[in-house]
This record gives C-alpha cells, sequence and structure tokens, in this order.
C-alpha cells in the first residue's frame, strides 16, 4: 500500500524539494487517463509548495474547491512538519503553460483531521485548507458539490479520478489534467482477500481495479467526481494504491466524504466560516 504522491516542478526552485524523503511514498497518476477538456472539472486545484527564499514552486497533490475559502486534500499531503509554504493553483490545466485562466491563493491554515495518525489503512485521510482571499465561481473554477452525509454509492457506480499524477507506473506526471472512469467497488467486496483485505475500511471508498486504469503517485489529494441524479459530487479524495499503480483487484482507495461533511461544517465554522 502506497500514498500516491509525486513531486512536478513548476517554478524555478533551487531549494527545498529535494529536502524531502519521499523513498516509502509511491507517486500517483491517473494510469490510462485521458486529458481532460480544459476546466471541465472546476473544483479540481493542484496544491502546490516552496520554502523560504526557494525561488520557485512545486506540485505535491491534488485537491478540491468545497467553498470560497476552503479546500480540501489528503491529510498526507500536509502533515510534513518542514517549514513546507503552500498554495493552490486553481484554473489550471497545463502545469508549464500559461493559458490565463489560472490563478493562485496562499494557504493560510491546514486542518488536519484529529483521528489521522499517519497510518493510510486507519482512513482519516482528510485535510482542510484555509485560503488567503476567497475565490468566487465563475467560468473555469467552481467550489464542488459534496455528497449528503452517511451517503454511499453503489458497486459500479461511475466516477471519474483526475489529476497531474504518473501516466505509467514509475513514469512521469502529465503536465495537462487527465480524466479516467473507475467504477466504484463496494467496501465488502474490496475488503476481502483477493482485493485490499482490512486495509478497506467502510470510510473508504474503492474504485477501478480493471488493471488498466487507476490513480497514481501525484493524484494524492484530488477528487473523485461522481454524477448523481445529475448533480456532479466530489465523493472521494485520492488516499493510497498499490505501489505499481494499475494492478487487478487493487482498485484506487479514497477518502469517503461522505462521512466527513459534519467534521467539515465544524471545523470551517470554528475556523472563520466557510
Amino acid at each position: 500500500m502506497w500514498r500516491l504522491f509525486v513531486l512536478l516542478l513548476v517554478g524555478s526552485a533551487t531549494a527545498g524539494p529535494a529536502e524531502r524523503d519521499f523513498t516509502i511514498i509511491n507517486k500517483p497518476k491517473v494510469v490510462g487517463g485521458v486529458e481532460a477538456k480544459p476546466n471541465s472539472w472546476p473544483w479540481q486545484i493542484s496544491l502546490q509548495y516552496t520554502y523560504v527564499n526557494a525561488g520557485g514552486w512545486g506540485v505535491v497533490c491534488g485537491g478540491t474547491l468545497i467553498t470560497p475559502n476552503w479546500v480540501m486534500t489528503a491529510a498526507h499531503c500536509v502533515d510534513f512538519d518542514d517549514g513546507s509554504i503552500y498554495r493552490v493553483a486553481l484554473g489550471e490545466h497545463n502545469l508549464f503553460v500559461y493559458e490565463g485562466t489560472e490563478f493562485y491563493r496562499d494557504v493560510v491554515r491546514i486542518i488536519i483531521h484529529e483521528e489521522w495518525t499517519g497510518s493510510l489503512a486507519k482512513g482519516f485521510d482528510i485535510a482542510l485548507l484555509r485560503l488567503a482571499q476567497p475565490v468566487y465561481d465563475s467560468a473555469t473554477v467552481q467550489a464542488a458539490a459534496l455528497p449528503p452525509a452517511g451517503a454511499i454509492l453503489p458497486s459500479g457506480f461511475p466516477c471519474y479520478i483526475t489529476g497531474w499524477g504518473l501516466t505509467e507506473d514509475r513514469g512521469d506526471p502529465s503536465p495537462v489534467l487527465l480524466q479516467a472512469l473507475l467504477p466504484v467497488v463496494d467496501i465488502p467486496t474490496c475488503a476481502t482477500n483477493e482485493y485490499w483485505d482490512y486495509y478497506a475500511q467502510e470510510n473508504m471508498i474503492c474504485a477501478g481495479g480493471d488493471g488498466m486504469l487507476a490513480g497514481c503517485n501525484g493524484d494524492s489529494g484530488g477528487p473523485l467526481s461522481c454524477q448523481v441524479n445529475g448533480v456532479w459530487q466530489v465523493h472521494g479524495i485520492v488516499s493510497f494504491g498499490p505501489y505499481i499503480c494499475n494492478i487487478y483487484k487493487k482498485p484506487t482507495v479514497f477518502t469517503r466524504v461522505s462521512d466527513y461533511i459534519s467534521w467539515m461544517k465544524n471545523t470551517m465554522n470554528l475556523n472563520g466560516g466557510a
């Protein structure tokens, strides 16, 4: 089991990214995905970081804009106590090309779920990021709709993973946003020995596992988007996958957003409101 995490330089940083130890962290991407239509997933953000006087930015994870002031991502994307300074990029498509739709917001507060222990097998892989200035809906950037508390999608329900992660195991990250269709695998199935066994918990969603399409390094923290009754909702946060990203019967595993609706509401209310 490995985190879906990757580093991609988008600036001229001369120090910082190499200082982290990524030896036990897998680098996730959308394996087998296709290029998304620019800004067709308007809640998708790119989480980026730097250090004081570093002179550039590295891409560390994905995430989801959920209100004008808050972004949702995976706890394991931001649990490094190493002096990182974070920002989110919104309206992005090609990370290396200025397209006129992208802009940035500094992160001023990071709140990790209090039950996150660093163990992906226990779940609670969720964090909220407070932005320095609000973001308002536009033609290219919109806050995501979230599912009702406790909502569980049936096995086979079609959802999409999106991200800039690796496009094949040990390959290169994608400069453009990719998408891939990943049907849901119900937890009773995902928790069997031939799937994820005890790593699959009720507070997670499994999706994919056909051996061809999968999340991979660099996709961590990004959304699993599912159209329910005609409305796109973000039901999952990319959490982990197998060391070799696309393995048959090893679906990509997501934090189940519907289990944390109350926690997110309370957290935002206690920290400046939504």
